[in-house]
């Protein structure tokens, strides 16, 4: 059984297959159209269910489109759907749902959640978000640097903002592709101090981005965070905004990424969003190809 949970607790030899397998998967579909199905189809036959008990664009379309060109059909449920973990305990659903589906991928609030899930599914599990990290969301942030900039070993990674999920999976990544990863931002949000991950500290934003390759952020609210949290946030992070100034610090040819959804204007301006170093949107395709090459590898025998 190999399911995909987290970049840390996957094999750095697989991690480079699923990028590999990604790009050689994305530049086989050019030029064609969005619902045509690849040229291999993996998935042909099989079903996967899809589960959301957060809100989600880009997530939910990539694995749906993706499923369905290798072949598949989906199984979209909401966590409202299903009464998860309320009516019926984890470890039962994912019993029940393992009768019915090929392969499970979950978007939710919980590790545990995810983990439960993984323990008692017979089939494989992929971990779509959680409040901890977002692994499919860095993997596709490393097939779009390593398709325009080459191999990311080495490079230096800039993080500007808060200490998040995102950000816990890409210090995972950081030891597992062997590259630089710094973190700025205030010191009430720094990452947990037991992220088993690969990072340094520079307070200073301009400091930090001293010959980056890339520069990374992230929104500085949460959709479920309250509006006196939201302000707080604001008063923090004001000073770690990736604006122009902030750019010129890094190398010329460094690349900005932001997951999206974005505010613009507050954790990075219009700006630069919209610049040249700016690749959110091709960060944004590669979610569809990175997860392809994800949910090929856990069916892979």
């Amino acid at each position: 059984m190999k399911h995909f949970l987290d970049i840390h607790k996957t094999d750095p030899a697989d991690l480079r297959q699923i990028i590999d397998t990604a790009l050689s998967v994305k530049k086989s579909r050019a030029g064609r159209p969005k619902g045509a199905l690849d040229d291999e189809l993996p998935l042909k036959d099989h079903m996967v269910a899809l589960i959301f008990e957060k809100p989600s664009t880009r997530t939910r379309v990539s694995f749906d489109v993706g499923v369905r060109q290798m072949g598949g059909q989906t199984m979209v449920l909401s966590g409202s759907d299903m009464q998860l973990g309320h009516g019926e305990t984890i470890a039962d659903t994912a019993r029940v749902l393992s009768r019915y589906v090929d392969l499970i991928m979950m978007r939710t609030f919980e590790e545990d959640t995810l983990l439960e899930m993984a323990e008692y599914a017979t089939v494989p599990v992929i971990n779509g978000l959680t409040d901890r990290t977002h692994p499919c969301q860095i993997m596709a942030d490393i097939l779009t640097f390593e398709e325009l900039n080459g191999p990311i070993k080495g490079k230096k990674v800039v993080w500007a903002g808060d200490g998040n999920n995102v950000f816990a999976s890409f210090a995972h990544a950081a030891k597992q592709f062997e590259f630089d990863l710094v973190f700025s931002g205030p010191p009430p949000l720094d990452p947990e101090a037991s992220l088993d991950g690969l990072y340094s500290i520079e307070r200073n934003p301009q400091t930090a981005v001293e010959g980056a390759d890339l520069v990374v952020t992230d929104t500085w609210v949460s959709m479920h965070d309250p509006q006196s949290a939201r302000e707080r946030r604001h008063n923090q992070l004001r000073g770690y905004q990736v604006n122009k100034e902030l750019m010129d610090h890094a190398k010329p040819d460094a690349l900005f990424m932001h997951c999206l959804p974005a505010h613009r204007d507050d954790e990075a301006t219009s700006e630069v969003m919209d610049g040249p170093n700016s690749v959110i949107f091709d960060e944004a395709e590669n979610r569809l190809h990175a997860q392809k090459a994800v949910m090929r590898w856990c069916l892979e025998s």
